[in-house]
């Protein structure tokens, strides 16, 4: 056995219920890759959809979920540090340990095998970008070399992060970095079809609309989150907050949100296909293969 595996999707693919049970089947325990699901409160906006991780009655062990309070910007350096720890208790414990998410920058700065360093605020830099728009924002993220974040940038504020990021890897040598273990992985990607997905997602999001999202955002303000903090998550957390504060109509939130999911999605898979192109050996399953073909397919690969 590998001493990881890492399951990898895009939203709506399934790939939470895949890895718990190809956990229970290998006596596993799942470490999320998600950049959203470490929030507290924060449960049907991000898809933690917890009941997944129940398998024939046993409860699949989780880490990175639920470590940190909401409007805290939790980033990829801490979460290197954390997964580290969740990495070697799993293997302390001689269990199996399965990274699982959709965050691409998450899992790829596991599997690249190399170290982040915290990046402080740049306040020239920032003042060059204000006022520029997120389509602008983004074409200028495009232009890094280095490993960058498009998946989850949608608002301003998150894009000039990643540029202030960028720029900072730009003058800083590799060499100079703290090591990080070089991670033997097989990765394992869920492939659904284009429709498929884009069904999966409409479903979904008007399934948790009605299951209560709209109440956890109101349930976050009232906590005392700060609307900017909610909406700098982005997609629900952006979108629903500025409904909830009269930003925008019902009907215009539900919209464009549909339209910003399957977006997401599709960067997604831009960034999973760039990094068989960096060098990564993805192992596609079919996404229309019931869960146990899909473990069995797995369990073949693993051979």
């Amino acid at each position: 056995m590998k001493k990881l595996i890492t399951i990898i999707g895009p939203t709506a693919s399934g790939k939470t219920t895949l890895a718990a049970h190809l956990a229970y089947s290998i006596d596993g325990e799942i470490i999320s890759g998600d950049s959203r699901q470490i929030y507290r409160h924060m449960d049907l906006g991000t898809g933690k959809d917890l009941a997944d991780y129940s398998v024939n009655g046993k409860n699949i062990p989780y880490h990175l979920i639920d470590i940190a309070d909401p409007g805290y910007k939790y980033n990829v350096f801490e979460f290197q540090r954390d997964f580290l720890t969740a990495y070697d208790s799993i293997l302390s414990r001689g269990k199996q340990p399965i990274l699982c998410g959709g965050t691409g920058l998450y899992v790829e700065s596991i599997l690249k095998g190399y170290r982040l360093q915290p990046v402080s605020e740049n306040k020239e830099l920032r003042a060059s970008l204000e006022g520029k728009s997120l389509a602008e924002l983004t074409e200028i993220l495009k232009g890094y070399k280095q490993l960058h974040n498009t998946t989850d940038v949608d608002t301003a504020k998150r894009a000039i992060r990643a540029i202030e990021i960028e720029e900072y890897y730009k003058t800083h040598e590799y060499d100079d970095l703290l090591a990080f273990p070089k991670m033997e992985s097989v990765i394992i990607g869920v492939d659904i079809d284009r429709e498929t997905r884009r069904r999966r997602i409409s479903e979904r999001l008007k399934s948790r609309l009605e299951e209560g999202m709209l109440d956890e955002i109101k349930h976050l303000l009232d906590m005392g989150v700060a609307p900017d903090d909610l909406i700098y998550y982005g997609l629900e957390y952006k979108y629903l907050t500025n409904y909830v504060i009269g930003k925008i109509s019902y009907d215009e939130m539900y919209s464009d949100l549909e339209i910003a999911i399957h977006q997401f999605a599709k960067r997604q898979m831009t960034w999973f296909r760039g990094m068989e192109r960096r060098g990564f050996t993805i192992h596609w399953i079919d996404f229309n293969q019931s869960v146990d073909e899909k473990v069995k397919q797995i369990q073949s690969i693993l051979r």
